[in-house]
Parts: structure tokens; C-alpha cells; sequence
């Protein structure tokens, strides 16, 4: 019996820029109905990869064969390929927010696939997609179809992306790291979307992602990239069983761990007490009655806790719960009620009476490739709120604690020729976030606000920034509150963790107490979530 001809195979693929190979002879087969995942670090070739498939990369060097139902698609022409993308193949990127146009509603760009590739009338292809983004689970699709990106959440703009993917009926949906930006319920809802979707319509998917969590409950195949080749691929229950290659088996080792975090020491002072904590944010009202009567919306209700010297706070919760309210108001950006006080000392609103507040309370942000200026070098980065803090200082003792800082968080001078002089662009995405990490802990605080300061990374660099974060704070004492939606990185990093729902404190305890055994049932809810991604797709 002959095996069926396959939707789409990379025959010896070689991709090449600028005479430099960034995949080199890729061979991996995908057929219809079926759901393969590419698993890798960032730099393995994996996006590449499947942009080849839509030739959408400029200025780079293809060689070998992408073959789509038999037909060699680097001997299209662009007007074949312009009738294949969307219409044949089609593609959900990474981060929706920048792939989705903001000048247009998201309602008017699947009504354009529509137009486009099905050739329906404008008031067709509008009910067509008012139907998908009700399909894909957004709530009011009537409304949020003339709504634009900016005013949708990142769920929900990740919804109107799948709706747009899938307007054309494709045979073959490419999933750019579809879901790394949501939080874990988010995460599985997206996933299990995508499930039933790709049942409905026996499309192929190609699952490009690094969260092996979501691999093992969704794909049948799983192929492995490290450095642009393929190292292994098989079936997924046997890869994750039975790695063959040290790298699959270095992917699979990569989980957050407790091991190096300090106990802490539960009878020192607090370095921050925060009692009462609300936020409120005005909101434009409509008639006449709006101009003598203000309308507020209340981000965040009534938050009180303490963070103590060598502890760290976990703050969980859903997109919206309040989270980046809360760190917002701790890092004195936003107005509050109630009482925040870091040792004595509290934000005035008075940026000459709040500077030295201003280097006890540092931040680190999420993405560590949008938070480092690309015009200034680390050494102007690092040695920024030095010279701020402390500009008695001379530069050649800043420059020395610039370098010290570096060194400590894994960036010497020894293994980095000309460090100091180099730009954000030269390094890795963990490189930047150890970056990031020297800028904050430069002027020695006592509180560091860590907002996600792992999602961006792949899982191997995940556990580096997470191990170096436990070593810094065992050794100099300082206190952390992590903001995060991934249940492991809690398990590693807190000792107590606070729950936020739609604003409220719905729970907060030990770690041991919240995570191990919650009481209310926002909380399981959010606790079952990581399990129950053994059920997506389980029902083929």
C-alpha cells in the first residue's frame, strides 16, 4: 500500500543570508489533517523556516525543495504565491498587536481576506467574518468587529487573528508562537480553540513554539531544531518519552526550579507594607450630565501586603485581574488611595522628593527586546541611574561599578570584548534581560518589580534568568514582587503569593498554602488550568 502524498514536505531545505546558513538541509514532512509541532531556541530556524514555506523572507538565499501537494513552491512565480498565501497557507503570528493593522478595524481586515481571496461582496464578507470572530470565541462579535486592535485584549486580538487566518478555509495553518504572551488559562483556551477549529475543518497545523507544556497535549509529531538543523523528530508521546538527541533532552530538563531560593527570614522589618491599596482610573463619560458628574473605573480594591528582605511576592491573575495596576503603583507611575511605604520613606508625586525613593524601587520588564534603548550602549544603559544617584561619583568609579554589576549577573568584561561600547542589537534576548537586570540592580535596591521577566525567553535561558535571579537575591537581600502567569516560575521564585480577580484579592498566603492548596475557586480554577491541557485535542 503507497503512502499518501504529503500536504506539504521540505525536501534538503537550505536557507542562506548574506551567504550565511541559518538552516541547513531541513528534510520534514507534513500531512493533511495533521498537527506537527517545530520546537527549538530562539536562533534555531524555526520562524525562518516556516516563512520559507510562504516565501516571505526578503533578501534571503532558498536552495532545496519546498513542496506543496507535489508542486515545487520556490519555482513559483510571486503571482502564483500571492493566490497560495491565505488562500492555501495560512499564517498566525507571534505578537498580534504588530501583525494586525492599528490604522483599520479588525472587522474591516478579515473583511478584506474575504473580498480578496473569496471574491464576496462587501456585505457578505462583513457577516462572513462577524461570524468567525464569533466562531473563535469572541464575545459581541457585532461589536468587536468595528473595534481596533488597540482596544482589544491580547486574547481577544488573538482570536481576530485565527479568525482572519482561517477566513479562506486553508489546508495548512503555520502557528507562530501563537499564545507565548497569554496567561496560562488564556494559553490553554487558544489551544484548545485552535483543536477544535482543526477538527472542524481538517486543516494541517504547523505549531511553531517553545513551550514543550503545550506540545505534549496538542501534537502528533514533534520536530526538534537546534541551530538550524533538525536534530529529532517522531511522534510525540515517543520524543517525550524517549529523547534520543541531548538537546531534545536538555528542552525537556529546562523546568523552573526551587532549589536555589533562599528560605528568607520571616522576622525582619518589611521593605515594603502596602495597606488599602486602590487605583482608580477616570473614564469619559457621554451626555450632558458627564460634564458636572466623573465616572471611575476601579483597576484595583483594597491590596494590603508586606514584602520583607530576601522574599518575593508572586502576583497571579488573568489579563485585567490588576496586576500591572498594582506594580504600577509600587513603582510610583500612577496615582493610588491607601498606603504604600518602603521603609519609611513614600512617593510624594514630587520627582526632587521622590529621587531617592527612586533607586530602592527598580523594574524589569517583560520583553527584554523592547525595553533596552537600541540607540545607547550597555554602558550608557547600565550606568544611567548611577550617574542619576549618585553624581558625586567619578567615571571611572562608575565605570567600575558598571563592570562589577555586569559581572554579576553573567556579563564580564573577559567573555564580552568591548562590552561597555557595544549596542542592545549584538546580544541575545537573555544577554539583554541580564542587561536589563545590571540596569536595576546597579543603584543597589531594595525592591526589584519582575513583570514577567521570563515569558519572552525560550525555556533553557528561562531557568538561567530564574537561577540568577534566586543567587542575587540570596546574596544581597533584596526583596522581589513577580509578576507572572506561569504557575512554575511561582513554584520557584515566591515565597508568598496574592491572587487577583477583575481587581480583587480573592486570595493570598504562602506559597505552599495558595498553590498546593487553594481555597477559592477563582484560584483552582487557574491551578487546573495546568493540568487539564492533558485534555486539549484529546478527542480527534
Amino acid at each position: 500500500m503507497s503512502t499518501p502524498q504529503a500536504l506539504l514536505e521540505l525536501k534538503d531545505l537550505r536557507i542562506a543570508f548574506g551567504g550565511q546558513a541559518v538552516v541547513d538541509g531541513v528534510n520534514l514532512s507534513i500531512q493533511a489533517g495533521e498537527r506537527v509541532a517545530l520546537v527549538g531556541e530562539s536562533g534555531s530556524g524555526k520562524s525562518v523556516t516556516a516563512l520559507s514555506v510562504l516565501r516571505l523572507l526578503e533578501s534571503a538565499q532558498l536552495s532545496g525543495q519546498v513542496l506543496w501537494q507535489g508542486q515545487d513552491l520556490l519555482q513559483h512565480t510571486p503571482a502564483q504565491m500571492l493566490r497560495i498565501r491565505g488562500d492555501e497557507i495560512a499564517m498566525i503570528f507571534q505578537e498580534p498587536m504588530t501583525a494586525l493593522n492599528p490604522l483599520m478595524t479588525v472587522g474591516a481586515q478579515i473583511s478584506e481576506v474575504l473580498q480578496l481571496k473569496k471574491l464576496l461582496p462587501r456585505r457578505d464578507a462583513d457577516a462572513r467574518a462577524v461570524h468567525l470572530l464569533s466562531e473563535t470565541g469572541i464575545d459581541d462579535p457585532e461589536r468587536r468587529f468595528g473595534a481596533y486592535p488597540h482596544q482589544l485584549s491580547g486574547g481577544q486580538r488573538q482570536r481576530a487573528m485565527m479568525a482572519m487566518a482561517l477566513a479562506s478555509e486553508p489546508k495548512l495553518l503555520l502557528a507562530d508562537e501563537p499564545t507565548t504572551a497569554l496567561d496560562a488559562s488564556l494559553r490553554l483556551q487558544m489551544l484548545q480553540l485552535l483543536a477544535d477549529l482543526q477538527q472542524k475543518t481538517g486543516m494541517a497545523v504547523l505549531l511553531i513554539t517553545h513551550d514543550l507544556a503545550l506540545v505534549r497535549h496538542f501534537a502528533d509529531r514533534v520536530a526538534v531544531m537546534e541551530k538550524g538543523h533538525l536534530v529529532e523528530h517522531g511522534p510525540m508521546k515517543d520524543l517525550f518519552e524517549n529523547p534520543c538527541h541531548a538537546y531534545t533532552r536538555k528542552l525537556l530538563d529546562s523546568r523552573p526550579s526551587r532549589e536555589g531560593l533562599a528560605s528568607g527570614d520571616r522576622t525582619l522589618l518589611p521593605t515594603v507594607q502596602v495597606h488599602g491599596l486602590a487605583i482608580r482610573y477616570p473614564i469619559a463619560g457621554s451626555g450632558f450630565l458627564s460634564w458636572f458628574r466623573s465616572s471611575h473605573f476601579t483597576a484595583l480594591h483594597s491590596a494590603s501586603f508586606d514584602i520583607r528582605p530576601g522574599m518575593t511576592m508572586g502576583v497571579m491573575g488573568e489579563s485585567g485581574s490588576g496586576k500591572s495596576s498594582l506594580a504600577q503603583a509600587l513603582l510610583g507611575l500612577l496615582p493610588f488611595e491607601g498606603e504604600v511605604n518602603f521603609s519609611g520613606l513614600q512617593w510624594t508625586g514630587s520627582p526632587a522628593r521622590d529621587l531617592v525613593l527612586r533607586s530602592q524601587v527598580q523594574v524589569v520588564f517583560q520583553d527584554p527586546y523592547g525595553s533596552l534603548s537600541p540607540r545607547r550602549t550597555i554602558g550608557e544603559i547600565v550606568s544611567e541611574g548611577l550617574c542619576l544617584h549618585q553624581p558625586q561619583w567619578s567615571q571611572a568609579q562608575v565605570e567600575q561599578m558598571v563592570l562589577a554589576t555586569l559581572a554579576e549577573v553573567g556579563m564580564p568584561a573577559t567573555e564580552f570584548p568591548d562590552l561597555l561600547n557595544r549596542y542592545p542589537h549584538a546580544f541575545s534576548g537573555g544577554q539583554r534581560q541580564r542587561i536589563a537586570l545590571a540596569r536595576a540592580l546597579v543603584v543597589e535596591p531594595g525592591l526589584l518589580v519582575l513583570d514577567e521577566p521570563t515569558s519572552a525567553l525560550d525555556v533553557t535561558v528561562q531557568q538561567q534568568i530564574l537561577r540568577l535571579l534566586q543567587k542575587l537575591q540570596a546574596d544581597r537581600g533584596i526583596a522581589y514582587l513577580v509578576i507572572t502567569h506561569d504557575v512554575d516560575v511561582l513554584r520557584a521564585m515566591a515565597h508568598d503569593v496574592l491572587v487577583l480577580q477583575a481587581g480583587q484579592v480573592v486570595e493570598q498566603g504562602s506559597v505552599e498554602e495558595v498553590l498546593d492548596r487553594p481555597q477559592h475557586p477563582y484560584t483552582r480554577s487557574l491551578m487546573a488550568a495546568v493540568p487539564e491541557a492533558s485534555k486539549i485535542g484529546a478527542a480527534k
